[in-house]
């Protein structure tokens, strides 16, 4: 691994995108620490450590703790992710974006202006609710429509900087860069993470039991980074022949390949979909100033949030939990029938010769495809449940708090995997020109 790395840096084109992704790196963990102005920042973190128990929990796991410390990217590259999974699925529903995504880079282009601008609005009202909400609690010191426009503004900017920066480090860089910028978001916790596990299993125990607990929480970080890799790796490979034909006085086609069915067909996006949809109750509660209701609302909330699921002592809350895993479910079958069309990719292997052996082209096809579809899903659906809950089970029964395990090691092993093999392949490159150039 290492002299993979060190032979990457001997490339000057390789070890100048790296360089160019650590320096945008820098940058974002810089920006992250400056706070908005006009913001009390510590009046805030002290806010938001009162809401430990809250949804905002969730949100402050993808910003790197930009959001608990109010600072300039407090809304970090959420506004993005959100706007790039609604123009996915408005260009299944709507027939005039689907014809520009067709309609190859050009296309692909004024959808990428459309998905900026949606951003810039998204970013604009997200700011705007929570410079409401948070400035009819007290939480902005000498609340004014000025210093709510320079709040809304810094905001905003700071959203659509990550934007920008992203897209750059995509083109000038190595892997995706609004992955990255999740990446570094998630990593920068894991110091404070592990500090935590350190104070509460292994600092107050004896040194036997503190040995046998960093172990244990060792191997369990351990399985689960395994559990991920495997998953993300896990495809499911269909044979596919291609005929022979007579193109002039050639014989051409025949040859053999396979469709690769990714277990995991949706990614980690059933996980961001369910947690989000949970935490949007809560969020709006704790704006309304009822995030501590008792009676009905009181139970409710206390079903969605997820430091209650696997609680021993009070089990109707883990109704939020099945709730969550039938949301997971869902939402794969969901994302992964809006993004991959058995009936177009039948259509496809028809015009180009192929076939599936055994089986007949045309709508058989398409129906095999689609069963073969559902069972991966299925499988890939609880491997992705399995590993989400693994943080709530500890959370629940060792109040063992985390960011680092579930939805955030997904995209941690997703992204470095991404970055790995699109290197080897410019490695790969490389070399083929120096052969070629020889």
């Amino acid at each position: 691994m290492f002299k993979k790395i060190a032979d990457a840096f001997k490339v000057k084109d390789i070890r100048r995108r790296m360089l160019f992704i650590l320096m945008c790196l820098v940058i974002i963990r810089v920006g992250s620490q400056i706070p908005v102005p006009g913001v009390d920042s510590s009046y805030f973190s002290e806010w938001f450590a009162a809401q430990s128990g809250s949804a905002f929990n969730f949100f402050d796991a993808f910003t790197g703790g930009s959001f608990s410390s109010f600072s300039i990217l407090a809304l970090s590259i959420t506004p993005y992710i959100t706007s790039s999974i609604i123009m996915q699925l408005l260009t299944i529903a709507i027939p005039a974006l689907e014809e520009m995504h067709r309609d190859g880079e050009d296309g692909r282009k004024k959808i990428t202006a459309i998905t900026r601008y949606l951003t810039v609005g998204l970013s604009l009202m997200e700011s705007i609710a929570m410079t409401i909400g948070f400035g009819n609690q007290g939480l902005i010191p000498d609340m004014n429509f000025a210093k709510a426009v320079v709040v809304v503004c810094c905001l905003t900017a700071g959203s659509a900087f990550l934007m920008w920066i992203g897209e750059q480090m995509t083109e000038k860089g190595i892997g995706n860069g609004i992955s990255m910028v999740l990446l570094i978001n998630i990593l920068s916790r894991l110091p404070g993470d592990l500090t935590s596990l350190y104070e509460q299993f292994i600092k107050t125990q004896t040194l036997a039991r503190g040995i046998l607990a960093g172990i244990i929480i060792a191997a369990i970080i351990l399985g689960v980074v395994v559990l991920v890799i495997l998953l993300n790796d896990a495809v499911r490979n269909i044979p596919v022949q291609y005929s022979k034909k007579m193109v002039g006085r050639r014989m051409v086609g025949g040859n053999a390949t396979h469709i690769p069915l990714k277990v995991n067909t949706a990614g980690v996006i059933p996980i961001i979909f369910a947690s989000s949809l949970m935490s949007i109750p809560g969020i709006i509660a704790t704006f309304a100033g009822k995030a501590n209701a008792e009676g009905v609302l009181g139970t409710i909330l206390g079903i969605l949030n997820d430091n209650n699921w696997f609680s021993l002592t009070r089990p109707i809350y883990n109704i939020g939990l099945i709730l969550y895993i039938v949301l997971v479910i869902f939402f794969a079958y969901f994302y992964t029938s809006i993004t991959f069309n058995p009936l177009e990719v039948s259509d496809n292997l028809k015009k180009q010769g192929g076939f599936i052996p055994g089986i007949r082209p045309g709508k058989p096809t398409s129906e095999y495809l689609e069963r073969i579809l559902k069972y991966v899903i299925f499988i890939g659906a609880c491997g992705l449940t399995i590993i989400a809950i693994i943080p709530f089970f500890f959370n629940g029964v060792f109040h063992a708090s985390v960011s680092f395990a579930g939805t955030s090691l997904i995209i941690i092993v997703s992204v470095i995997l991404e970055a790995v093999k699109q290197t080897e392949s410019m490695m790969v490159v490389r070399n083929y020109k120096g052969f070629l150039n020889d």
